[in-house]
C-alpha cells in the first residue's frame, strides 16, 4: 500500500467542515477543507502505545480495500467521546489535519467514524518522542553506561561538522553535533510550512514531535502528551492546563498566542535538543517560571552547546514579538549550520 492510498469513491465519504480545533488555530479567513473516511474494518488494532484524556494511541495494521496489497503500520488516535462538543472537535481536528501536507509535519491518513468509538489515522513513527528520544541518548546516560562498562566509548567532540555520517545505526544510541542540528532542522522547517500557511501551533516542545528513520522529525501531537509530560504543564482556571516552560510573556500575561509566540516556543525547544530533553527551567516551580519569564531572564547556554547555536536561540526570546527572528530565518541558518565542513564556533 502506498504512503497516501487512494480508495473508491462509493466507499470513501469526503467530509467538509468549517471549524478549526484546538492544537492548530488558524488565523487566517478558515476555508472548506475535507478528510478521507475508511471504514473500520480495513483496521487491526494491535498495542496500545499512548494513552490520555481524549482516549487511546494503537499501534494498528491499515489493509486495503482489495487486499492485494501489504498492510502498513499506522498510530490510530482512539476518542474516548463523553459529550457532543467531542464529537465536534474531533471534526475540527480532522479538518485541519488534512489541510497539512509537509515532509516534517506527521501525515495524516484520515478517519474512521462508521462506529463507535470515532478513529483518526496518523503515519507510524517508529522512535518515538523525540524527548524521550533525547534523554536516551543525553551524556548522563553515556556517562552511567561508562561507569557499569569500561569498554564504552564516548563520540569524540568535535567543533568542525566534518563527516556528514557519523553515525551508521538507524537511530544511532550517540548524538553527535550534526545529529542534533539536523534534529532542529526537521522541526524549523516544519514550523516555517506551517507560519507560510497561517497555522499557530501554541504547544511545540519535544514531546509533541515524532522521530522516524534517519533522524527525521516531524511535528505532531496526539493529545496525549498533557498526560504523559503531566509536569510540564500548569493548570490555571477552568481546568486549562498551559505549557509555562515554553510560553513567552505574552502568551503568560496576555494568552496571545501567535507565529511569534511559536518562535519563541522553537528557541526553547532548541535548548531541550542540545539539553538532550532535560526540562527548560528545572529546579524552578511553574510560579517561579512565570516570574522568570515576565521579568525578562533567560535560560542558560546548554552545556557543550555552539554558541552560534545559542545565539539562535537568544533570537527566539527577544521580549518584544514583532523584533524575534522569523522562522524561515531561524530554518536558513540552521540549514547552514548542517552544511559539512561548516566552521561552528566554540561553546559557551
Amino acid at each position: 500500500m502506498e504512503d497516501n492510498p487512494q480508495y473508491d469513491d462509493d466507499i470513501i465519504d469526503r467530509r467538509a467542515i468549517e471549524h478549526w480545533p484546538q492544537t492548530f488555530h488558524k488565523i487566517a479567513h478558515p476555508t472548506e477543507t475535507e478528510y478521507s473516511v475508511f471504514p473500520s474494518s480495513l483496521l487491526n488494532l494491535q498495542k496500545v502505545i499512548g494513552e490520555g484524556a481524549f482516549g487511546k494511541v494503537h499501534l494498528a495494521l491499515l489493509y486495503s480495500l482489495d487486499s492485494t496489497t501489504a498492510p502498513i503500520l499506522v498510530a490510530v488516535k482512539v476518542l474516548k467521546f463523553t459529550s457532543h462538543n467531542s464529537m465536534v472537535d474531533f471534526d475540527r481536528e480532522a479538518t485541519v489535519l488534512a489541510s497539512l501536507a509537509h515532509e516534517n509535519i506527521v501525515h495524516f491518513y484520515g478517519a474512521c467514524i462508521d462506529e463507535s468509538p470515532w478513529k483518526m489515522i496518523f503515519e507510524y513513527m517508529e522512535n518515538g518522542d523525540l524527548n524521550h528520544f533525547l534523554r536516551l541518548r543525553g551524556p548522563d546516560v553515556h556517562l552511567l553506561k561508562a561507569l557499569f562498562d569500561p569498554a564504552y566509548i564516548d563520540i569524540p567532540k568535535s567543533s568542525t561538522i566534518s563527516d556528514p555520517y557519523p553515525n551508521q545505526l538507524d537511530p544511532p544510541f550517540k548524538l553527535s553535533l550534526l545529529d542534533l542540528l539536523t534534529l532542529a532542522k526537521c522541526i524549523a522547517a516544519g514550523m516555517e510550512y506551517l507560519a507560510r500557511k497561517h497555522y499557530v501551533h501554541r504547544d511545540l516542545a519535544t514531546r509533541n514531535c515524532l522521530v522516524g528513520k534517519n533522524l527525521t522529525v516531524k511535528i505532531g501531537d496526539f493529545g496525549m502528551s498533557r498526560d504523559i509530560y503531566s509536569s510540564d504543564y500548569y493548570q490555571v482556571a477552568c481546568h486549562t492546563l498551559l505549557p509555562i516552560r515554553w510560553m513567552p510573556p505574552e502568551s503568560i500575561v496576555y494568552r496571545k498566542f501567535t507565529n511569534q509566540s511559536d518562535i519563541w516556543s522553537f528557541g526553547i525547544v532548541l535548548w531541550e535538543i542540545f539539553s538532550f530533553g532535560k526540562q527548560p527551567w528545572y529546579g524552578y516551580s511553574n510560579q517561579e517560571v512565570i516570574q522568570q519569564v515576565t521579568n525578562s531572564c533567560i535560560l542558560p547556554c546548554p552545556t557543550d552547546c555552539p554558541a552560534d547555536v545559542y545565539q539562535l536561540m537568544l533570537l527566539c526570546w527577544i521580549t518584544l514579538p514583532t523584533n524575534r527572528i522569523t522562522m524561515k530565518e531561524v530554518h536558513h541558518r540552521l540549514r547552514q549550520l548542517c552544511c559539512p565542513g561548516q566552521p561552528m564556533s566554540s561553546t559557551c
